[in-house]
């Protein structure tokens, strides 16, 4: 019985509730923000690079050359598909970034708790030593 104290105990302190509500809308999050990458932003750097599609960056290890990754994905060619690997640096930047203004903002409203006062003996302490100087 112990054990089922201490575990409901531990659940209903507030850093487990929090950790799972951050979870459930990071998940969440994280469909908004590829949305965000594929839909709106990789376009505008492909415009702006001559309208190149990044996710169709790929480089082949077997020294054929193939006109889209599907079809060196079903020659069972090695590719590196580093216009992935680019969508998925700019997601994380993006998510990182949203996450930093994020915390910043709830670290800006939480307000510092007054100062503790100061204990009576510490108080009493003070008082006979002020007197004895005197």
């Amino acid at each position: 019985m112990a054990i089922l104290h201490e575990f409901k105990t531990f659940i209903a302190r507030g850093n487990v509730f929090d950790l799972a509500v951050g979870i459930i809308i990071g998940a969440a999050f994280t469909g908004i923000v590829n949305s965000l990458v594929t839909d709106i932003f990789m376009p505008v750097f492909g415009m702006i690079t001559s309208g190149i599609n990044f996710s169709d960056l790929f480089v082949t290890l077997d020294g054929n050359s193939y006109a889209t990754i599907k079809a060196a994905k079903d020659a069972g060619a090695p590719i590196i598909t580093y216009g992935v690997f680019v969508n998925n640096v700019i997601n994380f930047l993006i998510v990182s970034f949203v996450v930093f203004m994020l915390v910043k903002q709830v670290n800006r409203l939480k307000k510092d708790p007054p100062p503790a006062a100061t204990p009576e003996d510490v108080l009493l302490l003070r008082e006979i030593r002020d007197s004895l100087k005197k």
